[in-house]
């Protein structure tokens, strides 16, 4: 596990890390901003939460939380922040449903689907533009096409990355179910090392397990080659920019009429810390790899690959629309049956 001087600790695969109050050093208005001075009472004064828990994913986005809270990003949104890493989609349904959780990262059109059917979920913004690869030892298999006749591991294949596959299968004229064999998995890391033991020809994998890949293939003596950017494949199917949406930070109905402000200092908070992440990918790897159990040369190599951003939704909704009418083609369940209205971004 990868220590850092400024991480905190970490338990049980979570990280918490007390950082200081609101005001550091006695009341007084020498910290308080000019700026400030003009804002309602609540906003520019209100304290931070105690505490808030945050559910990610073991991928990029979770990358730009952790380096969030190691380096004090957080701290106007709770006293101690922390974040939980969920490994099954399923989890999040589970707990938003249950009221367990109330903020969370999760897939895009997960966040719809909830909120299509009424239980109250908003998206507060995008924090990855794509962190979708196809991997393989063939540097040949460069093309959708020349998946045909191969085989290819999938995690999930009822989620989002396998359903973003398929519409891509469709725009290409290729029958998914005939054409390629695909071999689900339970785990982007299940799918890397059945590509590594040469047991499929490819593997669709986020980031980080992408990077993941390419390392093992290193330690066996095999070469593993980024061999498709879903993200340029996507750009292709919409004729537009290889923007792919793939997750953000929800936040409940709940949570956000009792803390407005807290919802306001986390997304302020994500702004700061991805553009970090993105300058000092060292630094950011360093404060993630204990909590997401990966080895910091693997979160340092798939930041670039990652395209980490902290989008407001409500700036991201013409991309954020697009991924979900292509799901409707595919899967119109997936989303809801229908697009999420204005209400949905935040």
């Amino acid at each position: 596990m990868q220590e850092n001087a400024r991480s905190g600790h970490i338990r049980e695969r979570a990280i918490c890390l007390s950082r200081r109050g609101l005001l550091k050093g006695g009341a007084s208005l020498v910290g308080v901003s000019a700026a400030s001075l003009f804002m309602p009472f609540s906003t520019a004064f209100a304290a931070p939460l105690e505490q808030i828990e945050i559910w990610g994913p073991p991928a990029g986005p979770s990358i730009t939380v952790l380096h969030a809270i190691a380096t004090g990003r957080l701290d106007k949104a709770a006293t101690k922040a922390s974040l939980r890493v969920w490994r099954q989609v399923d989890e999040v349904r589970a707990g938003l449903t249950s009221k367990r959780l109330d903020v969370a990262i999760m897939p895009v059109p997960v966040a719809a689907n909830l909120y299509n059917r009424g239980l109250g979920v908003r998206l507060v913004n995008v924090m990855t533009n794509g962190i979708l690869y196809i991997m393989s030892a063939d540097p040949e298999m460069t093309s959708l096409a020349a998946l045909k006749g191969r085989r290819l591991a999938v995690m999930a294949p009822n989620e989002l990355p396998n359903l973003i596959l398929q519409r891509l299968f469709k725009h290409a004229g290729i029958d998914g179910a005939k054409d390629v064999e695909l071999v689900a998995t339970g785990s982007p890391l299940e799918s890397i090392q059945l590509l590594v033991l040469g047991r499929v020809d490819a593997a669709l994998a986020p980031e980080p397990a992408a990077s993941a890949a390419v390392v093992r293939g290193k330690l066996a003596g095999k070469t593993i080659h980024r061999v498709m950017d879903i993200q340029a494949e996507w750009a292709r199917l919409t004729g537009t920019e290889p923007i792919l949406p793939q997750a953000g930070l929800a936040v409940t109905d709940t949570f956000r009429t009792a803390n407005p402000n807290v919802v306001d200092a986390l997304q302020a908070g994500l702004v700061r810390a991805v553009a970090d992440v993105n300058a000092h990918p060292a630094r950011a790897a360093s404060n993630a790899a204990g909590p997401l159990q990966l080895p910091w040369p693997v979160i340092e190599q798939s930041i670039p690959y990652s395209h980490l951003v902290a989008t407001a939704a409500r700036d991201a909704r013409t991309h954020v629309e697009t991924v979900l009418e292509a799901m409707a083609v595919v899967n119109p369940g997936y989303i809801g049956g229908r697009l999420p209205d204005g209400d949905f971004y935040l």
